[in-house]
């Protein structure tokens, strides 16, 4: 017999009888299947989701051209080229400005083709608070060729040039079914007002959270833009694309967008080479990375229990003259049969948990999911992920059982040998070779992912190599400690192999959260940094154009905010065909740039004071109130101002004129100013300055809610802008979700990696506990022992993973708040950070202590 069919001959008696151990100890089995399992399944229906939300071309066909061959649309010039989907890349060839008309897309495709005028546009619309926004499609949805477009929920399509179907969203915040819609078309000649009769109510196709409504073509006048049709008949090739293109005609096609020709197809003007994102191939590297050693380590302690179990059955087979590989390759099989089964197993239950979260997950989406979508081949990735983690974590136990004394197992002796002296030292040494990693790395002149993935892998590989040295120095200084401490910690040593992976497990999470949780927390305190306040804090700003009533404004926001205090700022009239004057600033010859908000309708105010709603300091207001009162013009000057510093004087060009004037500077708290200057009223009126009140600004508070009403009746003021309030640097709904995601996912993990150790530990010292019961030990002593167990392993794998974790950390954390002059900044999330390394290990530790058993087992012992 070869060689090669020996082994796969001891393969094959291997798996059997892993497969039988695996049955006989059920729960042993459903706890590693676990481990191995809920890793698999949360990526597994993380993937489902995923896949399910992204829309691909041919996906979103029907929303975007109906039961249509084609949207075909002009592009304003007589030649133009694109990429398969206009949407992308487009390459104008002329400059001729020029209108589509239907005969050309007759001339290209065919006389015989069926063409439904299709136009998309955004307008207003009277609502039961003022005027919001509206998008309004303009065709005929009646034709079959539009099918797809929108879904009717009540009523029917219209049939009349004064009838529209809107959707929920805008008969929720408007006109429903039977009612009167308003829709308003603003341009500069004024604004027409179109009453439609609303004869159903129909979902968008594209969007969930926008004002809809569509109309018969001409409805609403002629809408801006390009013309565009739905083509109906054949497929449109590419080759037919192309030849639109020669036309200055655009070109969604069926055909192109389901089944695209190959990329060399393309014209080079519209081909490109997206730029890979590094710091998110960073970012996704170190949490694989983590992941997989997560699993690694959390799954080794139960390899470690069963290879225990299995130490008679090798020592004897030892005895008998088996061979250290046959030991080896027996622990290692039954890794392969919890591998197999808990992926299989991860990614049925990963596709009904997936499918369970979509509808879920489409309440956060604004537009429509596509069909449910299981990614087979990322999943069969992911199944495989399992199989390598669950034979990862069964090597080390099955070097161990390879290794163990013959004769001390059958005499029935347990324990280990000395921690080794070579594998600190290597510890230190990879934990070094990852902190160079991590530097070198996230250095400026741009990241590496692999590096930064190593320095994680490197840091993490040497902490394990340093826990079996930490569990034994722990022993030995835990001589003073209470009898149930001293117990645990002693029997943690010398148990190393079931122990190192269950610290090594709780102290890779504590890295991996931290790691993360400082990459997050560095990348939005770097977003605070960069962000530019428009007003003082809680304040609110309506701008006024030349043809605004004040009055009127006023009384709005009186009557929607009553006790709120309003105050009219006044300023030079910039936007006035009449009165208006352009504003300059120099200081000898060369200019001073002051870039402003624009909340205030204008860049220039007069006041004898600084308003409160311009957000300068106590200092800096203090200074420019001085100024001002001594008839100096203030400069807010923020730090995206540029040109020379100002000393005392300040060359103003009003207009034709230049006037020399004495000024101050004063500094906001961002890098924009709400204005850039403030002359006092005195200096204006002797330059014959145009001074009106161009806002209003209103004192803290408003609410979200207050200012989406708010923004609705002013919508409906004439001359009044939009409503700006400041609310300060808002982190993204994302960021605040991970966050809790990654302490909820952190705690889990401890508490898993713990629990896992814990009782996996009691369950292998049965005899001691049973030692302790003959001798008298009372019941609650078995939940103290269980108690002690959680604490140590969680204590110690927290206190470990804490500086492992700032190694990829920083690391990460470096490109992600990086600043346009180079610098970086470390923000370290320490309410996170007291949580995982402090309280979670007591409270998993009083949670053990109160779940565990109190009786104590009467089980015989040999030693």
């Amino acid at each position: 017999m070869s060689q090669g069919s020996h082994a796969l001959g001891g393969w094959r008696v291997a798996l059997r009888l892993a497969r039988r151990e695996a049955w006989r100890r059920k729960a042993q089995t459903a706890l590693m299947l676990v481990l191995v399992c809920l890793p698999v399944l949360a990526v597994a229906a993380a993937a489902v989701v995923w896949r399910t939300a992204s829309v691909s071309g041919a996906e979103g066909a029907d929303r975007r051209l109906g039961t249509s061959a084609a949207l075909v649309s002009g592009s304003g010039t007589s030649e133009v080229l694109q990429a398969f989907d206009p949407d992308g890349i487009t390459s104008w060839v002329s400059e001729d400005e020029h209108v589509a008309t239907a005969e050309e897309v007759r001339a290209v495709l065919g006389s015989d083709r069926e063409l439904v005028p299709f136009a998309q546009e955004y307008l207003s619309y009277r609502t039961d608070r003022g005027v919001g926004d509206l998008l309004v499609t303009e065709t005929e949805l009646a034709n079959p060729l539009t099918d797809g477009l929108f879904r009717l929920e009540e009523g029917r399509y219209p049939r009349t040039a004064d009838e529209v179907v809107v959707n929920p969203v805008t008969a929720g915040r408007g006109p429903g079914l039977g009612a009167t819609l308003t829709v308003l078309r603003r341009t500069t000649d004024g604004e027409t007002r179109t009453d439609l009769h609303v004869v159903g109510i129909a979902a968008s196709a594209t969007t969930r959270k926008e004002a809809v409504a569509a109309v018969l073509p001409g409805a609403l006048g002629t809408p801006d833009g390009q013309p565009s049709w739905l083509v109906g008949g054949a497929p449109v090739s590419w080759d037919d694309v192309r030849a639109l293109n020669a036309v200055g005609l655009l070109a969604a096609s069926r055909r192109v967008l389901s089944d695209p020709p190959p990329d060399s197809a393309l014209p080079p003007e519209v081909t490109t080479d997206e730029p890979v994102d590094q710091t998110k191939v960073t970012a996704l590297l170190l949490v694989v990375t983590m992941v997989l050693l997560e699993v690694v380590l959390l799954a080794g302690p139960a390899f470690a229990v069963r290879a225990r179990a299995q130490a008679r059955t090798l020592a004897l087979v030892a005895a008998a003259g088996g061979t250290p590989a046959q030991a080896r390759r027996t622990v290692l099989a039954s890794g392969v049969v919890v591998g197999v089964v808990g992926g299989l197993l991860g990614v049925v239950l990963g596709i009904g948990v997936g499918a369970v979260l979509v509808p879920v997950a489409q309440r956060f989406q604004g537009t429509w999911f596509g069909p449910f979508e299981v990614p087979w081949p990322l999943l069969a990735v992911v199944a495989c992920f399992g199989l390598a983690a669950a034979v990862l974590a069964a090597v080390v136990p099955a070097l161990s059982a390879s290794r163990q004394d013959v004769v001390a197992v059958l005499a029935g002796r347990r324990g280990e040998g000395r921690p080794s002296r070579r594998s600190p030292a290597l510890g230190l040494v990879l934990i070094g070779a990852g902190a160079a990693a991590g530097v070198l790395g996230s250095r400026a002149s741009g990241s590496s992912p692999v590096l930064v993935a190593a320095s994680a892998l490197l840091s993490v590989v040497g902490m394990i190599l340093l826990v079996g040295t930490v569990v034994a120095l722990v022993a030995r200084i835990a001589r003073r400690f209470p009898m149930s401490l001293r117990f645990a910690a002693r029997d943690a040593a010398r148990h190393r192999t079931r122990t190192v992976p269950a610290v090594a497990a709780v102290g890779a999470t504590v890295a991996g959260v931290i790691a993360l949780a400082l990459a997050l927390t560095s990348q939005q305190a770097a977003d605070e940094r960069d962000y530019d306040p428009q007003l003082a804090h809680g304040y609110g700003a309506v701008p006024l154009d030349a043809t605004a009533d004040p009055a009127a404004v006023q009384q709005v926001l009186t009557e929607r905010l009553p006790g709120a205090a309003v105050e009219a700022v006044s300023g030079l009239r910039s936007d006035d065909p009449e009165a208006g004057l352009e504003v300059t600033f120099q200081v000898g010859d060369e200019p001073l740039v002051l870039p402003t908000s624009g909340v205030f309708g204008t860049g220039q105010l007069v006041a004898g004071t600084a308003p409160a709603a311009l957000g300068l300091s106590p200092a800096e207001r203090d200074r420019a109130d001085r100024a001002l009162a001594a008839g100096r013009v203030v400069l807010v000057r923020g730090n995206d101002a540029f040109g020379p510093e100002v000393s005392e004087r300040v060359r103003v060009v009003l207009g034709e004129r230049i006037e020399d004037l004495p000024a101050v500077t004063v500094r906001p708290p961002g890098g924009l100013g709400a204005a850039s200057a403030i002359f006092p009223p005195t200096l204006a009126a002797d330059l014959g300055l145009p001074v009106a009140t161009t806002a209003l600004a209103v004192a803290p508070s408003i609410s979200a809610a207050a200012q989406e009403d708010l923004s609705e009746t002013l919508a409906s003021v004439p001359g009044a802008g939009t409503l700006v309030v400041e609310r300060g640097y808002q982190p993204e709904d994302a960021v605040r979700i991970l966050q809790w995601v990654l302490a909820i996912l952190g705690g889990i993990l401890m508490l898993g990696g713990t629990l896992t150790a814990t009782f996996l530990a009691l369950s292998d010292a049965r005899p001691d506990l049973a030692t302790m019961a003959a001798i008298g030990a009372r019941p609650r002593t078995r939940r103290r022992v269980a108690a002690a167990y959680a604490l140590v392993v969680g204590l110690a794998g927290a206190l470990l993973g804490t500086p492992i974790g700032f190694i990829p950390g920083i690391a990460v954390s470096r490109p992600l708040s990086r600043g346009d002059d180079g610098s970086t900044l470390l923000a370290v999330p320490w309410p996170l950070l007291g949580l995982v390394v402090v309280g979670l290990p007591l409270l998993t530790a009083a949670a053990v202590g109160l779940c565990a058993r109190s009786r104590l087992p009467l089980v015989a012992r040999i030693d």
